[in-house]
């Protein structure tokens, strides 16, 4: 039993990570862009969150620091890295109608190039490794619940011994299936993402919506970078701790049929199946099997759901298709 709470309480720490890019990767695929650059936006959050709260510490001094300050400045610092590529990649793909897979591909190489020139130059500026004190580490894996809740047997660790990112996430998640379900600014958004067309023939402005979904979107998933770096990375510049995580992101978005209130269980599944190395390890499976699992989960779900031609189950419509409006 307390393998199985450990698994569980390790899956929500990485799986927090990829609600983050996951969320923000639906709110931009609702509006019919597929931004294949979740990779890139990842590593420059993660690089420039961590450049935020490092540059503050050492403008104010580890003493004079304070925690919720460097919270939020490496939040804005994320989210503001995430928002410029992002109107990078809408402005070639919405004003200049360029292929969707290609210029996210190319985001994908360009903000990994940016995130890991920015960390590496803290690091040489520095002489050494780039980390936060232990003061401002304690401020981001700060557990907000009271020790005795965290106290109850099993579901104590379960549920209240995650750091704050995690439950933020989850009202995220919540706020965004509100938002797309109940209010009428996400409902349109949807029809931009279903039937531009169609949706521009009702008088919503296409440009404004896919612009502001692209741009917010891959704020929120650049955070996700940051959360990792300043949470699972120990607030220490790893170069090579994002690997992959933002396709891992990409998958999610299918596995939870881009549904906002999925990725709450899906990222935490994704996560064991992640870390499940660590904690299960079995002799003779090699470790590279373990980590395509979420990838080999997300295919057969998407064939099962393909098989089954549910439409509550299906991308957006004109998802990763430019829209002309002359040949409406």
């Amino acid at each position: 039993m307390s393998s199985l709470i450990a698994l569980l309480v390790a899956s929500v720490t990485f799986g927090t990570v990829l609600m983050y890019g996951t969320l923000g990767e639906i709110l931009t695929e609702k509006s019919g862009n597929l931004n294949l650059g979740v990779e890139g936006i990842m590593y420059m959050g993660g690089a420039f969150g961590l450049a935020g709260a490092f540059t503050y510490e050492k403008a104010v001094g580890v003493a004079a620091s304070n925690g919720f300050v460097a919270i939020v400045i490496a939040v804005v610092t994320a989210f503001a890295a995430g928002a410029i590529a992002s109107l990078i990649y809408g402005f070639i793909t919405i004003t200049l109608r360029a292929n969707q897979n290609v210029t996210g591909l190319a985001l994908t190489i360009f903000g990994t190039g940016v995130g890991q020139f920015t960390g590496e130059f803290m690091r040489v500026r520095e002489g050494g490794y780039v980390a936060l004190s232990n003061h401002l580490k304690g401020a981001f894996t700060f557990q907000i619940f009271p020790s005795f809740l965290r106290d109850i047997p099993v579901i104590g660790r379960i549920l209240f011994s995650h750091n704050a990112f995690f439950y933020i996430a989850i009202a995220l998640a919540v706020a965004m299936h509100f938002f797309f379900q109940k209010t009428k600014t996400g409902m349109y958004l949807r029809s931009v993402g279903e039937s531009p067309s169609t949706a521009d023939a009702a008088g919503i402005n296409i440009t404004k919506y896919k612009y502001l979904a692209t741009i917010i979107g891959g704020g929120i998933s650049a955070i996700g970078g940051m959360v990792y770096i300043t949470t699972t990375a120990g607030c220490v510049w790893n170069h090579e701790g994002l690997s992959g995580v933002g396709w891992l992101a990409v998958a999610l978005v299918i596995f939870c049929m881009w549904r906002p209130l999925n990725a709450i269980w899906g990222s935490i599944l994704f996560g064991a199946l992640m870390i499940m190395y660590l904690r299960v390890r079995v002799a003779f499976i090699p470790t590279e099997i373990y980590k395509i699992l979420p990838y080999i989960v997300t295919v057969v779900v998407l064939v099962f759901s393909s098989m089954r031609n549910n439409k509550e189950k299906q991308p957006p419509a004109s998802l990763g298709v430019n829209y002309f409006r002359e040949e409406r």
